[in-house]
C-alpha cells in the first residue's frame, strides 16, 4: 500500500487519467452519434451505460494483463507482416467504424435519418448498447495496452480508468446535445469516425499513425468549424444595412 502513497505514483496516476481522457475521446464522439439515434428521454441512460461498460471493460482487460499480452503473439503473416489477436480486433473494429460512419453519413444525406423512429426505439436501444461494446473492446484493448507499457501497478491503472471515465460521463452529455444541435458538427464527428476506422485498420496492418496528427487534425477542424458556427451566428443577429423602403 505504501508503494501506491509516492510522488512517481501521484505522477503515474495523474498522466494515465490524461491518457485515459484523451484515448476516450472518440469513444464520447461514437457514443454521442449513437445515442442522438434514441428517444431523448432515454439518452442520458444509453450514455452512462455505454461509459460503465467502457469502464468494466478496461478493468477487466486491467486485470487480464497476461491475456493481453498474448494477444500480440503473431498468429499468422499477411504480405510478410505478422497478424496477432490484437491487430485482427483493431481491423474488425476499424472496418466496423468505416462501415458504421458511411451508413450515418448516407442516412443525413438521404434524409431518411428520422424515418420509423417510434417504431424502431426499443430495438434501436438495444442494438445502440450492443454497438456501444462492441467498439468499447476496440477502443479499451488500445488504451490498456498503452496503460500497461506505462506503469505496471494495477490498482494505478484501474484508479486512472475509474477517474478518466468519471470525467467523460460529466461532459458526455454537453457533448452529445452539442453534436446534436448542430447537424454540421454531427457531420464533422463522422468524419472524424472514419478517420479513426482508417488509423485502427492501418495499425492493425502494422502502419502505425501517431495520434497526435489525427488529434490535431480534428482539433484543427472544430476549430474551423466553431469559426463558422459564430460567422453564422453574427450573421443572423447583425442588421443587414439595407433600407426597408
Amino acid at each position: 500500500m505504501s508503494d501506491l502513497l509516492t510522488v512517481e505514483s501521484l505522477i503515474a496516476l495523474v498522466t494515465l487519467t490524461s491518457l485515459e481522457i484523451v484515448l476516450g475521446i472518440d469513444n464520447i464522439v461514437f457514443i454521442a452519434i449513437l445515442t442522438g439515434k434514441l428517444d431523448p428521454a432515454t439518452q442520458g441512460k444509453a450514455r452512462t451505460i455505454g461509459l460503465g461498460l467502457a469502464m468494466g471493460m478496461r478493468i477487466l482487460l486491467l486485470l487480464g494483463i497476461s491475456w493481453i499480452m498474448k494477444l500480440t503473439t503473431p498468429l499468422f503473416h499477411v504480405l510478410e507482416h505478422a497478424i496477432s489477436g490484437k491487430d485482427l480486433i483493431l481491423i474488425v473494429g476499424g472496418l466496423f467504424l468505416l462501415a458504421k460512419s458511411t451508413y450515418e453519413i448516407h442516412e443525413r444525406i438521404e434524409g431518411h435519418e428520422h424515418a420509423d423512429t417510434a417504431k424502431k426505439a426499443a430495438a434501436s436501444f438495444a442494438s445502440v448498447i450492443v454497438q456501444i461494446m462492441l467498439l468499447d473492446i476496440v477502443f479499451s484493448l488500445d488504451s490498456v495496452i498503452t496503460a500497461v507499457g506505462m506503469s505496471n501497478q494495477i490498482p494505478i491503472m484501474i484508479a486512472a480508468v475509474m477517474i478518466a471515465v468519471g470525467v467523460m460521463m460529466a461532459f458526455s452529455g454537453p457533448v452529445s446535445h452539442f453534436v446534436m444541435r448542430h447537424p454540421t458538427i454531427k457531420m464533422l464527428a463522422l468524419s472524424f469516425l472514419l478517420l479513426i476506422g482508417v488509423m485502427l485498420i492501418a495499425d492493425g496492418m502494422g502502419h502505425h499513425i501517431a495520434k497526435g496528427y489525427i488529434y490535431f487534425a480534428m482539433g484543427f477542424s472544430l476549430f474551423v468549424e466553431m469559426l463558422n458556427l459564430r460567422a453564422q451566428k453574427v450573421s443572423k443577429v447583425a442588421p443587414s444595412g439595407t433600407p426597408g423602403h
